[in-house]
């Protein structure tokens, strides 16, 4: 089945579905003279609505009611841009030449910027340039979350419950996911500015494309543990947990064990009230999202609190004029920027000659963001990446157009791991049991926030304040990747990772 889908992507990369008057437009976008092909291009149906291409150049685009004037516009920095009729696409993918200039051949509004002076310009235009008025955004915005466990290394030492043995140790560890890939998208109406207390939501559709399975492995594992703990705890019981130098006293009842006096009805009815958390946990999904999604506004290179710090704090980076190119008409100063008096990070600049306005960044950090190890314990921020593109709106100003973000972390342990059972009640001997071992495991974990805005249209502060968010449309759970599922709405083509996903049977 995955041989014969592959077959019709390479002979059909470019089809159209006809559904009454709609057509989908899938196709790839390369460089002319590489054949490479161009992530993140612009392609825009007559100047009413567009889409990004994703990562490895691919884009796929609803159109309604096409005419014969329906036109596709097609820029990126650094390439001609392309304006062709809808109807004369024929080819399974689309060619951009390059377009470069020489920087000392240039000469703008009579005067040769230095990188410095560039950097002075852009900061005295942010409040300017960059819309931050009440808006209606239509944003597709994809979440991708990918863990791996590096390590699971333990010595078992010693045990005085007899279910609690190497064998069951041994179970739990393969219960566990090795690799565990999730995905979640929505497409939503969002209202507001970019700030956290000034944004409402609308949901239009949203999934999330995951393997159920491992997380009723998960449940199986604790139901079972809790069974062990249940016969072999005595009532008036806490737990002394002790790691090398370290310990703390916890109850029972905190470290998630059921209560070891409870019957099987008062854990069955344990188990419905946590149902019905998730529940109401799937009921705010929609505020869930609009939360991550403000969490990433507040990063904007605009934002003054913003951690891409290169603007606000450009004294700690040093600066070089790189290169001079188009978007289009426009012309464009291309700085690199490198990290001094300790910053955090390294990239590029594409900043708009005429108006001094930053429309797009890329940057990626040059060292550890967090780095904490201490008796055993490790912790690393190891990975922050990502770039941001605007677009010029009609009233001159730039908004969002596309926002990527990777953050990584890495955590270890490699500590001996002490559970004691202790008691309030029982006399005498006051050790009832006890789980001893050594562990040596490290678990990496990489999030990415994927945000495309479509359409972004001025509204008043009234209509804001006016509008009622009424969210009751939760994420549809797919086991594996459906190009049906977003058939008709424009979106960020999912890269192969995301249309290989398949959950295990």
């Amino acid at each position: 089945m995955y041989k014969t889908t592959q077959l019709i992507i390479i002979f059909f990369t470019i089809t159209i579905f006809h559904t009454g008057h709609t057509q989908t437009l899938n196709a790839s976008i390369e460089d002319s003279k590489t054949n490479q092909p161009i992530p993140y291009v612009t392609v825009v149906l007559s100047n009413k609505k567009g889409v990004i291409t994703n990562e490895e150049g691919r884009f796929s685009l609803s159109i309604t009611n096409s005419t014969e004037k329906d036109s596709l516009f097609i820029s990126c920095i650094g390439y001609e841009s392309i304006a062709t009729p809808v109807l004369e696409i024929k080819d399974s993918i689309i060619y951009m030449v390059p377009k470069t200039i020489e920087l000392k051949e240039v000469l703008v509004s009579n005067k040769n910027y230095t990188a410095e002076e560039i950097i002075d310009l852009v900061k005295d235009s942010l409040d300017k340039n960059y819309n931050k008025d009440y808006t209606k955004k239509k944003i597709f915005f994809r979440e991708s979350y990918h863990q791996n466990l590096d390590k699971t290394n333990y010595t078992f030492m010693k045990s005085t419950i007899e279910e609690l043995n190497k064998e069951f140790l041994d179970s739990v560890l393969r219960s566990v996911p090795k690799r565990d890939n999730s995905y979640s998208e929505i497409l939503c109406d969002l209202y507001g500015n970019y700030n956290r207390d000034e944004l409402k939501i609308n949901t239009l559709k949203a999934c999330r494309l995951y393997d159920k399975n491992s997380e009723l492995d998960i449940t199986k594992l604790e139901e079972k543990f809790n069974d062990i703990i249940k016969k072999n705890v005595k009532p008036g019981s806490y737990f002394k947990i002790k790691s090398g130098i370290f310990g703390t006293k916890i109850d029972a009842k905190e470290m998630g064990i059921a209560d070891v006096q409870k019957d099987s009805i008062a854990l069955k009815k344990e188990l419905e009230e946590r149902k019905k958390r998730e529940e109401a946990r799937k009921n705010h999904y929609s505020t869930w999202k609009k939360n991550s999604l403000s969490s990433q506004f507040k990063n904007l290179i605009f934002m003054e609190d913003s951690d891409i710090n290169v603007v606000h704090k450009s004294g700690r980076y040093e600066f070089e004029l790189e290169d001079y190119t188009y978007l289009g008409d426009a012309p464009v100063y291309v700085l690199t920027f490198e990290p001094k008096r300790g910053a955090d990070y390294k990239g590029k600049l594409y900043v708009n000659a005429d108006d001094f306005a930053i429309i797009r960044i890329d940057y990626e950090n040059v060292k550890n963001l967090k780095n904490i190890k201490l008796f055993g314990i490790s912790y690393q921020e190891n990975i922050s990446r990502g770039k941001m593109i605007f677009s010029k709106n009609k009233a001159n100003t730039y908004d969002l157009q596309f926002y990527e973000k990777e953050i990584g972390s890495r955590a270890g342990i490699d500590r001996p791991l002490k559970i004691i059972e202790k008691n309030r009640i029982v006399k005498g001997k006051n050790r009832q049991n006890e789980l001893y071992v050594k562990l040596d495991m490290a678990v990496s974990n990489i999030n990415k926030y994927e945000i495309v805005i479509f359409d972004t249209s001025p509204i008043s502060e009234a209509q804001f304040v006016n509008y009622t968010e009424e969210n009751k449309i939760s994420p549809i759970h797919l086991n594996k990747y459906d190009p049906e599922f977003w058939k008709g709405h424009n979106i960020m083509e999912p890269n192969m990772a995301i249309r290989d996903f398949t959950a295990e049977e």
